[in-house]
């Protein structure tokens, strides 16, 4: 990692920059692809997994005999895993349900809202070297308690034709209603416009490389709402001398596994603190099975030592990360300074992968400093709120001349003549 010493206020708005690709070649590739899915369907998804993932397929779906199969291929250690961390996800986000109460703004005038699910929502779950069996459960167990009528979920299958067994099993403990063997640009097509097999969805959740993000950001402007623009996953730590160096290294490695974009940032007080940091890295790097994909990830991630706790927070909130683990001793004092983030993990023993599996919190987060405008997933993330308000005869007089001069003003005549008859009723 690159070490940067009490930077300046212009060099840190270099440092904290994410890396740019030139997207213009991408958004062209995958805008083909869609177009191609939304004409031909099936036909068309059927050819591009032979391109993409090379696979021929009869049918799309993965059938109830592949189903009962998976059950039978995953140890039930790892069930028992996955139904724990069901469990605690599922705890946290029925807490976050809605209720409205009716209001009276005035005597006569009564409005409320109402939570209502998003009936068909579809979820992209990655596959190749990290199928993301967790994050079936982080989209599909809210979508569940949030009470959406059709839960519809694409993956990509290996050569063979199969789903990773763990995906499914996730998939039938959550609740999950459709699963399909489809990947990459065509499965968000696929849920976008609807094929033979696929149903159109409403909403389209879940991670993915930058082929998936760039069909998902557009399908979004004509087609189907999405959970967030995404970039590469990223984590920030905050450490001092009094953190445990080992800790704080693996918990850098545990993000630079993810993929050779993924983004890293350590923030410390000290210089000795860094190297520790550094020495430690390295150490458990040479042990890691995915160390060459780490390794890349660290080659453009960043240490920076700054002078004291004010500019630790005002780094942190500038760049506003996916996920932000404070190791310092004063973690919770430091926690209340915390205003642009996605989720937050305090103190030595909470390390990230906790709140990517089985802590109950979502790890589907807001990247690329998007974290100053978006939350992650959560319950409302699969409902709409819709408003009810109801007016009666004494509503009609405390309101009524209101808004016949506001709509006047405005000069929308019908708008004021609306209420001039009720009023007139009266």
């Amino acid at each position: 990692m690159n070490i940067y010493k009490y930077p300046t206020t212009e060099e840190l708005d270099s440092l904290l920059k994410r890396p740019v690709r030139d997207a213009s070649e991408l958004n062209a590739t995958v805008a083909a692809v869609l177009q191609d899915v939304k004409q031909r369907g099936d036909a068309a998804v059927r050819e591009y997994e032979e391109r993409f993932d090379k696979v021929c397929l009869d049918a799309l779906a993965v059938s109830e005999d592949e189903m009962l199969a998976a059950e039978q291929m995953v140890s039930e250690e790892l069930k028992d895993a996955i139904r724990l961390a069901h469990h605690n996800i599922r705890k946290f986000h029925e807490a976050q349900r809605f209720e409205g109460e009716h209001i009276h703004v005035v005597e006569g005038v009564e409005c409320w809202q109402k939570s209502v699910a998003i009936e068909r929502v579809g979820l992209y779950i990655p596959g190749g070297t990290a199928p993301l069996f967790s994050t079936v459960l982080m989209l599909a167990t809210p979508a569940k308690i949030a009470g959406c009528k059709e839960i519809v979920l694409c993956t990509p299958p290996a050569k063979d034709g199969s789903v990773n067994p763990a995906i499914l099993v996730a998939a039938h403990i959550a609740g999950v209603s459709r699963i399909y063997k489809i990947g990459g640009v065509q499965a968000i097509g696929a849920m976008a416009y609807g094929t033979e097999s696929v149903p159109k969805v409403y909403k389209i959740f879940g991670p993915g490389n930058q082929f998936v993000m760039c069909a998902k950001q557009q399908v979004s402007l004509h087609d189907v709402a999405i959970d967030m623009p995404a970039g590469p996953s990223e984590v920030e730590v905050l450490a001092d001398e009094t953190s445990n160096v080992a800790f704080v290294a693996a918990d850098l490695l545990s993000q630079a596994e993810h993929g050779i974009d993924s983004q890293v940032l350590l923030v410390c007080k000290s210089m000795e603190t860094a190297q520790k940091v550094e020495a430690e890295v390295e150490r458990q790097l040479a042990l890691l099975p995915r160390k060459d994909i780490a390794a890349l990830a660290l080659e453009h991630s960043k240490t920076i030592v700054v002078h004291d706790d004010n500019e630790m927070m005002d780094i942190t909130n500038r760049y506003a990360p996916e996920h932000l683990i404070i190791e310092t001793a004063n973690y919770m004092e430091l926690a209340q300074k915390v205003v642009n983030a996605g989720s937050v993990f305090l103190g030595s023993l909470t390390p990230e992968s906790a709140g990517d599996y089985a802590s109950g919190t979502n790890h589907t987060l807001p990247t690329n400093g998007y974290a100053v405008a978006y939350s992650g997933v959560n319950l409302d993330s699969f409902c709409r709120k819709i408003t009810f308000q109801h007016i009666q005869s004494e509503g009609v007089r405390n309101i009524g001349r209101a808004v016949e001069l506001m709509a006047d003003a405005e000069g929308l005549d019908a708008h004021r003549n609306a209420m001039t008859l009720r009023i007139k009723s009266l």
